[in-house]
């Protein structure tokens, strides 16, 4: 996505978030159907994604996908949940504090490293009976956003999440 010019009035205000964010969760996907893995930080491999992810190493766009914390109890009441843990919708990092959406076309920065953000990350259809019947409509809009690592490095629960700008 290509972002109008940051001079112009639009520009300044997809340009201007309201705060940093912070790394709410951290968590990878080992392989197709296995349970996700939560951990304290991550290593983050230029190019490719999180060590130990399955995605990792693929064509990098969707290297690392975010949901937006604030954004859990939404899916939940619109599936019928009381809450939903982040192991279920099998996003990497959990961010609260900033619309993650905010970040796409844009590079950002998370403990030591660079991510720009591709494009939406949409539900699958696993998301039917992981949150039960509904699931998919229930997520759609509200599925975060996929993200390719410019520079690597660690992100750790609690970092920072600072967009830079270009």
């Amino acid at each position: 996505m290509k972002l109008p010019p940051a001079d112009s009035a639009l520009g300044r205000l997809m340009a201007t978030l309201p705060r940093d964010g912070r790394i709410q969760w951290i968590g990878v996907r080992p392989g197709r159907d296995e349970p996700v893995v939560e951990l304290d930080e991550v290593q983050v491999e230029t190019g490719t994604g999180l060590v130990g992810d399955r995605y990792a190493g693929g064509s990098g766009k969707r290297g690392v996908t975010l949901i937006q914390a604030e954004h859990l109890p939404v899916i939940a009441t619109l599936a019928g949940l009381d809450a939903i843990h982040p192991t279920t919708l099998r996003r990497n990092l959990v961010v609260s504090g900033i619309p993650v959406i905010a970040l796409k076309g844009r590079r950002f920065r998370i403990g030591d490293v660079v991510l720009e953000g591709t494009s939406p990350c949409d539900p699958c259809s696993k998301m039917e009976q992981a949150l039960g019947p509904g699931g998919y409509n229930a997520m759609r809009g509200h599925g975060g956003l996929c993200a390719r690592v410019i520079e690597g490095g660690v992100i750790r629960r609690g970092d920072a999440v600072v967009a830079l700008q270009d």
